[in-house]
């Protein structure tokens, strides 16, 4: 269905591809991998034509329809969720938004001298709507914007009203809905929760038609794609098998490149051996002519790339006392809803503590109070002995001074840390060479997570409360924190949608639900396990 065929593709200095190819087939699910920058999203945007190669083809056989979700999803205001929903579905969407305003206009009484002319209208925009399959089509993106995560009284409201990542999901809602003969999804799990995200995997599973996607999600590509293409030094390498699988496949093929250029290095080294010895001596010329030819002749293997493997050790944080944190008869309630009453809790050293609950049941609440960041309204929430707490929110990469670089904000928390132990502080959480220059005001989402996060860890507390902290990671850096998070001696309480990351790292789980409160004594797999379901909300 798509071919590139021998592409190559330059960004000013940095070459992307060089006569590159890969082939993506009907019913084919491919996950695009590679480091940021590699150029995953530029292969997207030369299948779609926003741009061309600079050599090479890309083909997409004739009739094939694409739907392409980017992160960039543009304006949108004016319409209501479904309807913007439906906006890719061609003229059923401007008839959807005639026929809900017509319903607006009958229904305002300042209106009633035109009821007449109003139900006529409706009448005819009704018939037409319903003879292009509008009601099953509106259905349908009900149906999807449910599995979102939308409430039904979000979803007739204003689009304009959400916030960016909202956004997001009414953009992926529209694609969806499309049903294209190809689908390329750039990063579509960034801003969805656990549920959405096992939502979104179910529905793509079902998905006949062909699929390119990229995510930061190890357990959403290992459970979806059959096939992965990794850009790799302006190359594109295609491995049959799940993400679990590729890295298996690819440390067999740099062990096995690895062996062969020693096996040849050791053979022209023999070769040199010779030709250094003998080559003064006039009875060997012949010889030596004939091995300096060969030598001439190999095809050498190159040595196999080192790929930069991200760490950070961690410095062992002090002790706490036993009992870390108690909640006792917590109260908190919010203008429509009352999240806790007479809540009780104790968190023990060294637990640690998953929160697992649709949005609105109260998971950030909970680690705000925690964290002292919020008030309950009765009961009260006290800290044991020695408890050093640390706390991660996504507002707290808003608190990051714009006009300070990456260096700076390291040298403004930590005065006393020399520039190299800094550096290499930065080097583990992502900010390697230059990037340590780099301003804070033009970080993405996810260097300043990054840089919060090594704010945080390097002179550890011994209590960790963290809201989502995985969000906007790339899998090295993810890969690494839960690695030195496995081995950190304190205490965790935290929200995650990251499966790999909950079950790595979580030994007791606090389920937040309709049907009440409940706690879980193993981790997120024997929660799993014993609940029947991976989230509450999912069946």
């Amino acid at each position: 269905m798509i071919r590139l065929d021998s592409i190559s593709k330059q960004h000013g200095k940095q070459i992307l591809f060089l006569e590159a190819s890969m082939s993506v087939f009907k019913g084919e699910k491919v996950g695009l991998v590679g480091p940021n920058g590699a150029g995953k999203s530029t292969i997207f945007r030369l299948i779609v034509k926003e741009e061309q190669p600079d050599s090479g083809q890309v083909m997409v056989d004739r009739g094939v329809t694409v739907g392409y979700f980017s992160q960039d999803v543009g304006e949108m205001s004016g319409r209501s969720v479904v309807e913007e929903t439906m906006a890719g579905a061609g003229p059923v969407s401007e008839v959807a938004h005639e026929l809900h305003e017509l319903e607006h206009a009958m229904a305002d009484p300042e209106r009633a001298d035109e009821i007449e002319a109003l139900v006529e209208r409706f009448g005819h925009v009704q018939a037409r709507f319903d003879e292009l399959g509008g009601y099953a089509l509106e259905a349908r993106a009900r149906e999807i914007l449910a599995g979102l995560g939308f409430a039904v009284d979000v979803i007739d409201r204003d689009v304009g009203n959400l916030s960016g990542g909202w956004k997001m999901r009414v953009a992926l809602a529209r694609i969806l809905l499309m049903r294209p003969d190809a689908l390329l999804l750039d990063e579509p799990t960034n801003h969805l929760d656990i549920e959405s995200i096992i939502w979104l995997e179910r529905f793509l599973r079902g998905f006949e038609g062909a699929l390119v996607i990229t995510s930061h999600d190890r357990e959403f590509l290992n459970r979806l794609v059959t096939k992965i293409v990794e850009i790799d030094g302006g190359d594109l390498v295609t491995y049959t098998g799940n993400y679990d699988f590729y890295e298996q496949q690819r440390e067999i093929a740099a062990a096995q490149q690895e062996a062969q250029y020693a096996r040849q290095q050791a053979m022209l080294a023999k070769e040199m051996a010779f030709i250094e010895r003998f080559k003064a001596r006039a009875s060997h010329a012949a010889q030596v002519q004939s091995r300096v030819k060969k030598i001439e002749k190999i095809e050498k293997v190159e040595p196999p790339k080192k790929r930069r493997v991200i760490e950070f050790d961690f410095r062992s944080p002090p002790r706490s006392g036993e009992d870390v944190v108690k909640l006792t008869g917590v109260k908190k309630a919010y203008p429509n809803k009352v999240i806790y009453n007479g809540f009780d809790m104790l968190i023990r050293r060294r637990e640690r503590w998953c929160v697992m609950g649709v949005n609105g049941a109260g998971k950030s609440t909970l680690l705000k109070l925690v964290a002292g960041a919020a008030q309950p309204d009765a009961g009260t929430v006290t800290l044991g002995a020695s408890v050093k707490l640390g706390y991660f929110a996504q507002h707290a990469m808003e608190l990051l001074d714009a006009q300070k670089t990456v260096i700076e904000t390291l040298q403004a928390n930590f005065p006393l840390a020399t520039i190299g132990t800094l550096r290499t502080l930065g080097g583990a959480f992502g900010f390697s060479g230059d990037d340590v220059e780099k301003s804070c005001r033009i970080l993405s989402g996810g260097e300043k997570a990054r840089l919060v996060l090594a704010i945080m860890l390097f002179d550890p507390p011994n209590f960790l409360v963290l809201d989502e902290p995985t969000n906007h990671l790339d899998m090295a850096t993810k890969d690494m924190l839960v690695k030195a998070l496995s081995n950190f001696e304190g205490t965790m309480l935290f929200v995650s949608h990251d499966r790999r990351f909950l079950s790595a790292l979580s030994n007791r789980v606090l389920e937040l639900s309709d049907s009440g409160i409940h706690m879980y004594g193993g981790g997120y797999t024997e929660y799993v396990s014993e609940s029947g379901h991976e989230a509450p909300g999912v069946s």
